[in-house]
């Protein structure tokens, strides 16, 4: 048996393995690092807030800290109202850098208007204004695209608060696809099922997942619409059908098939028809990525010996190996922009999370774990979402691509497995 097909062997038992979860459980973040230099920011009780029975600052405030690239100033319960321009010189004396005025105007059909301004406390100038309707129930939601905004009027880049994740929990005899905000709450079961659920993908506009189940007695990919639940096999040929991943325009699907031997890729549309085989190996070929551009596809394979990265056109054609330090290398998946790679490497007998950046092919480990598993990069780059273990039970972590900012994100007592980051709504 190769070393790679030992492998996922091992992560199939790490699944199995799972204790118990009641359903429905948060996520619960705990930031164990953060970045060097922080931006500190006002982000003050919002006018009229109290009017709501669910609070927006608040949930804005912890997106930003949990960054780890925000100091947030506490003003205590001052407002800061939208419609008049703060005492910027005052703000920059309590040590801010920008501050947030926002104010809460209810509507005659029971919502309400959210409005806010961002300033820079020492240039004296407003760096943006925007206005969000809001009915009671949607405070997180709203909350988590104010931060967005914030984020990117301070960094230069998207914000990812308003986005979802997705993984798999165990309660008791039963799996559950889980989706959640990207804070960990709210989180919901896509389904429910007696056999494993593994390898969630989700599709470039966020409606769909694809992801394996073994509800039949064997691996069969599903593609699962979000907002309907219906379901469609797409792939349950001969043996074992794994490892699907979405092409960047949402038509395809590359996913791993043993219908003809061993594992080897294909790539087949998101309805199941024109299947074609993406390659021939001698060796196993696994863990498919598209690249952001659609014009590669990055695998794991162990056809040189060991198990490393390779790419290959995704019109088919030769391969190319991408990986060379180390002799243990799977899991690839590309940023956003296409400039980073992530993936697992063994480093000491341990298994990181590392990044190569794919113009120089240098190559840094991002975290001091040993067991990590299934990187996923957040839809602007910065996070990197895994499975690890903690304290013996699986758990969620998310480290940034230069590795300064660590979060944990858990489950009292279970087991989490399988992340994968959901892409910004449009």
């Amino acid at each position: 048996m190769t070393k790679i097909l030992a492998h996922a062997r091992l992560l199939l038992a790490a699944t199995l393995a799972f204790v118990a979860l009641g359903a429905q459980a948060q996520l619960s973040i705990e930031i164990t690092g953060s970045g060097a230099s922080r931006f500190p920011v006002i982000i003050p009780v919002f006018e009229n807030e109290s009017s709501l029975s669910r609070g927006v600052s608040d949930v804005v405030r912890a997106d930003l800290e949990r960054s780890g690239l925000f100091n947030l100033i506490d003003i205590g319960p001052v407002t800061v109202p939208e419609s008049r321009v703060p005492d910027l010189a005052a703000m920059r004396g309590r040590g801010a850098d920008a501050v947030l005025a926002a104010s809460i105007l209810p509507q005659p059909d029971g919502r309400y208007d959210v409005r806010f301004r961002l300033y820079d406390t020492q240039k004296q100038t407003e760096l943006g204004a925007m206005s969000l309707r809001m009915a009671p129930a949607q405070n997180r939601l709203t909350a988590h695209r104010i931060a967005d905004f914030v984020y990117e009027k301070l960094t230069g880049q998207p914000g990812y608060f308003a986005t979802r994740i997705a993984y798999v929990v165990k309660s008791g005899a039963r799996y559950e696809l889980q989706i959640a905000d990207a804070d960990g709450m709210n989180a919901q079961a896509a389904l429910v099922s007696r056999e494993p659920i593994i390898s969630p993908s989700w599709s470039p506009d966020g409606q769909r997942l694809a992801y394996v189940s073994f509800e039949a007695k064997k691996p069969i990919v599903y593609v699962h619409t979000l907002a309907t639940g219906q379901r469609q096999v797409v792939a349950n040929f001969k043996g074992s059908n794994s490892a699907p991943t979405w092409s960047p325009d949402g038509g395809q699907l590359a996913v791993v098939l043993t219908k003809d031997g061993q594992s080897q890729m294909y790539v087949l549309n998101a309805d199941g028809s024109g299947v074609r085989r993406l390659a021939s190996s001698s060796g196993i070929d696994t863990e498919p990525a598209w690249s952001p551009d659609g014009q590669w596809i990055y695998f794991t394979s162990d056809r040189g010996g060991s198990p490393q990265i390779y790419r290959i056109p995704a019109g088919g054609g030769s391969a190319q190996r991408v990986s060379f330090e180390g002799n243990y290398n799977v899991t690839p998946r590309l940023s956003p922009d296409g400039k980073l790679l992530a993936f697992i490497t063994r480093n000491n007998g341990r298994f990181q999370v590392a990044v190569q950046d794919i113009a120089s092919r240098q190559t840094t480990i991002l975290t001091d774990s040993a067991r990590d598993e299934s990187p996923s990069f957040a839809p602007n780059g910065r996070m990197i979402l895994y499975a690890t273990e903690s304290g013996g039970r699986g758990v969620l972590a998310a480290v940034s691509s230069d590795g300064r900012v660590k979060q944990r994100l858990s489950v009292q007592a279970a087991d989490v497995r399988e992340p994968a980051w959901g892409p910004i709504q449009k």
